[in-house]
């Protein structure tokens, strides 16, 4: 299934937030690389867990409004809601 995307001035907020997690992954490379403690390396990795779910709302939120917009408009939301359930139960 192929959903219409992000809305615009989303898909900079998470192409920012993407950004970040990788230099986030790089970082936790670099400290394996270097030895560093376990509870380092797990605290990094933990940080990165959070932005992601962060990622992850960001995009859920903006199905949510588009599958809301669709109602008040009166359009059919069939694809919007399939692709929220699809989603829904991949993070679960």
């Amino acid at each position: 299934m192929e959903g219409i995307g992000l809305a615009k001035h989303k898909r900079k907020e998470v192409a920012s937030r993407v950004a970040k997690i990788h230099g986030h992954v790089q970082a936790v490379k670099d400290m394996l690389e270097d030895g560093r403690s376990y509870s380092e390396v797990v605290h990094q990795i933990v940080a990165i867990r959070s932005a992601l779910d962060s990622v992850i709302q960001v995009i859920v939120d903006d199905l949510v409004e588009d599958c809301v917009a669709k109602a008040e408009r009166k359009e059919t939301m069939t694809d919007s809601l399939v692709e929220l359930q699809e989603i829904v139960a991949k993070i679960r």
